[in-house]
């Protein structure tokens, strides 16, 4: 039996994954086919008509079976790129996304250069956030704070793999319970934001393999806002910053509850899609 070719397996990959209702079939067949391929996407399609090895076959076939079930690619491949990084991305915390790139250039265009500040990340997630800061800001230090353990683990893992682990320490527990409040110069957060009753109507990507401890927001989807905000007005010094992103309808209440607690300068900004996606303040001094 003549062995598939690249572009054969490509094609029947894109089938697959149009008949499980992925929306960009074509192009997430060819992703996952370069990450069983291991080359350039130029050596790949020079190859197109070439046989495939049994062991590219196999891997290939087992990922476009992952994700006609609606596992993430992120999760199959193990990474994802955000802000110029590889970031490892498992079920253990919430993927990158690239509308959270917004809000890393927001932090970044109030956090001067050439000055050795403290950041804090809370619900650190990957860590992703707090990776792109220091990268963008090497004279920075930062700790991510997570109340998951398992979460924190990949945190860790990522500042290792990027180079940061001199710069970035983990906290392992609730931003209630970190004493680090008083020191931080910016703290950022992503937490989570969706309300109870809209998880079961999000994508099953998100829906089946996202931590819920990272995605339900309680009633209104803004308990997590309420319980930093109040922290952070009671705990944070007088001229830091504070960074949230939030959810395409959370700008005036996310505003509302910062002016409330003594925030001034109170700002928010779009993703590229248009959406409200960030909110940010300044404690008064």
């Amino acid at each position: 039996m003549t062995p598939p070719t690249y572009d054969d397996l490509i094609r029947d990959g894109a089938r697959r994954l149009r008949e499980a209702g992925i929306s960009n079939p074509k192009s997430e067949a060819m992703m996952l086919m370069l990450h069983a391929f291991g080359g350039s996407h130029v050596a790949l399609i020079s190859q197109g008509s070439e046989p495939v090895p049994k062991g590219v076959e196999d891997e290939f076939l087992d990922a476009t079976t992952r994700r006609a079930a609606r596992e993430p690619v992120q999760h199959i491949m193990g990474y994802t790129a955000f802000y110029g990084l590889e970031i490892r991305s498992d079920g253990r915390a919430l993927i990158p996304r690239i509308d959270s790139e917004t809000v890393v250039t927001a932090a970044l265009d109030r956090l001067p250069k050439d000055q050795p500040l403290r950041l804090a990340d809370l619900g650190t997630g990957t860590g992703c956030l707090l990776a792109a800061l220091l990268r963008e800001r090497p004279e920075t230090r930062g700790v991510g704070v997570e109340a998951s353990p398992e979460a924190a683990r990949l945190a860790g893992e990522n500042f290792e793999a990027l180079g940061f682990s001199g710069r970035a320490t983990v906290f392992q527990g609730s931003w209630a319970d970190w004493r680090g409040w008083g020191e931080a110069d910016m703290i950022i957060s992503n937490p989570p934001y969706i309300a109870s009753a809209v998880i079961e109507e999000l994508e099953p990507e998100v829906r089946d393999h996202d931590p819920l401890s990272a995605l339900d927001g309680g009633a209104d989807g803004l308990d997590a806002y309420r319980q930093i905000v109040n922290l952070a007005g009671a705990q944070m010094k007088p001229g830091a910053c504070l960074i949230f992103e939030i959810g395409y309808d959370q700008r005036a209440a996310v505003s509302e509850l910062l002016q409330a607690a003594g925030f001034e300068n109170v700002a928010d900004g779009q993703d590229l899609g248009g959406n409200d996606r960030w909110v940010a303040g300044w404690k008064a001094r």
